[in-house]
């Protein structure tokens, strides 16, 4: 303690140079090595003998030493730094994605109104708002204004089932849209999945087209209205490693291996994913009296499936609360599909041991008039979930921003 404090710096200083050397000593050159050595013993060396003066010199000449050991790099220009902080952001971005919140958007009506999908309303162009009118409802609400006229006489392509050749697809797995395939031309791509496509035009565009062998003439107006966009929601994909999935709760799963989601809707549902209500866990015996949901007998109470089946303010619509699965669903072209819960005392029995993979859940959309869930197409194994639904992002003005319920 009573060593004096320009000793105290200048030992500091001779063991920062050897662990300098320590550390870098894969980036010195032999001789720079060398010099720093000799730099410190000088340094050692005036301290020993207690002058002052050299202790200064030699503390300079080390500190220089090991400055101009290593090449000097040349510093980042505004390019490269933004190109680097661009490039860490989207790392950061796809590890929360994989790991933690990947955003979803509601593509259907069916978890309405918990979750608004993309509606699609008639309305002609002459009656269209003006242009700064349109932006801010495209930024605010998700509104988009949208015409599409067939330019060219085209052969609409019919599926085996002896269908229009009309189907959703994805963009960049982010952004829900449908094509209408033609067997003379290219496809024409629709700005909209195909059922609200269907509200602003596109079922009187096929309707004309059968009404001329198959042809969509030139000049007939496939889509014309508003398209809004359904809600985006962040899924909380890292909860589900930690507790078990809560009856009740919103969540998301993948389609795979859901033989009935796959036989109704074929090539689409691959890789897509699906948002309903978590309405059976593992062990559950799910039931309907209508507007009822009966877990095991009981109406279940859980505040959100109560919510749809008391028909609670927003919740008070058409058909209301828990219907059974409409049986004209169940004929798919040439084949009947299997359905769950049809009538009274149907039951879906969800399994509760055996492998935790294959343990199962129900998942029922809010508005069950307009869902196809598990009781048409049965349960979701585990191996499926992705999450809870977490946060409601945009559109802002819907009524539904926040955590959702």
């Amino acid at each position: 303690m009573f060593t004096p404090k320009w000793k105290k710096e200048a030992l500091h200083l001779a063991k920062a140079g050897r662990k300098f050397v320590a550390y870098k000593r894969d980036l010195l050159k032999p001789d720079r090595i060398d010099e720093i050595e000799s730099r410190r013993s000088d340094l050692l060396a005036a301290v020993k003998s207690g002058d002052k003066p050299a202790v200064a010199e030699a503390s300079k000449q080390l500190r220089t030493t090991c400055e101009n050991s290593l090449p000097h790099e040349k510093p980042l220009g505004w390019l490269e730094e933004n190109v680097e902080v661009m490039f860490v952001a989207i790392v950061i971005a796809l590890g929360l994605r994989a790991y933690y919140l990947q955003p979803f958007r509601i593509p259907t009506g069916s978890m309405q109104p918990t979750l608004n999908g993309i509606i699609g309303t008639p309305l002609p162009e002459e009656e269209w708002p003006s242009f700064p009118q349109r932006m801010i409802e495209k930024i605010t609400r998700g509104r988009s204004y949208v015409k599409i006229v067939n330019d060219e006489d085209r052969r609409i392509a019919f599926t085996p089932q002896g269908q229009p050749a009309v189907h959703d697809v994805q963009m960049f797995h982010f952004f829900s849209r449908s094509i209408i395939q033609f067997s003379d031309a290219k496809p024409l791509r629709l700005p909209a999945p195909v059922n609200p496509c269907a509200e602003i035009g596109l079922r009187s565009a096929l309707s004309s087209a059968a009404q001329h062998n198959g042809v969509l003439k030139a000049g007939t107006v496939v889509c014309e209205g508003t398209i809004d966009s359904g809600d985006l929601v962040l899924v909380d994909k890292f909860s589900y490693h930690f507790r078990k999935p809560k009856r009740g709760e919103v969540f998301v799963f993948d389609t795979i291996d859901i033989k009935g989601i796959h036989e109704r809707s074929g090539e689409q549902a691959a890789g897509s994913h699906y948002i309903k209500r978590l309405c059976g866990v593992p062990g559950d015996k799910l039931s309907i009296q209508s507007p009822d949901l009966l877990i095991d007998g009981k109406i279940a109470d859980e505040p959100g499936i109560a919510r749809v089946s008391r028909g609670e303010g927003a919740y008070d619509i058409n058909p209301r609360g828990y219907v059974y699965a409409d049986p004209k669903e169940a004929r798919h072209g040439n084949k009947i599909l299997p359905q769950y819960i049809v009538k009274p005392g149907d039951t879906l029995s969800l399994r509760g041991n055996g492998e935790p993979s294959q343990r199962e859940y129900a998942a029922l959309g809010d508005n069950t008039g307009n869902s196809l869930d598990s009781r048409y197409w049965g349960p979701v194994k585990q191996f499926n979930l992705v999450g809870p639904a977490l946060f409601s992002l945009w559109p802002v003005t819907t009524g539904h921003w926040g955590f959702i319920r």
